[in-house]
């Protein structure tokens, strides 16, 4: 026969479950961090190509407006 504090006592046992794996999840983020040499790259190639491109950006601007 099942009662109400053994269905209490299930629900907390989840609960304290799920903190756990979250907690486990929080530490191998903490980890990760950093950034890669692919994040470092792809931002020097992204800002890279702003900059080479926004003279010929606003040059096309001018002579059009």
């Amino acid at each position: 026969m099942t009662t109400q504090d053994d269905q209490v006592r299930e629900q907390q046992g989840f609960a304290a479950d799920y903190r756990g794996l979250a907690a486990e999840q929080w530490d191998s983020a903490a980890e990760q961090r950093g950034f890669t040499i692919a994040d470092i790259l792809w931002a020097i190639g992204i800002w890279s190509v702003i900059l080479c491109l926004s003279p010929v950006i606003v040059f096309y601007v001018l002579m059009v407006a």
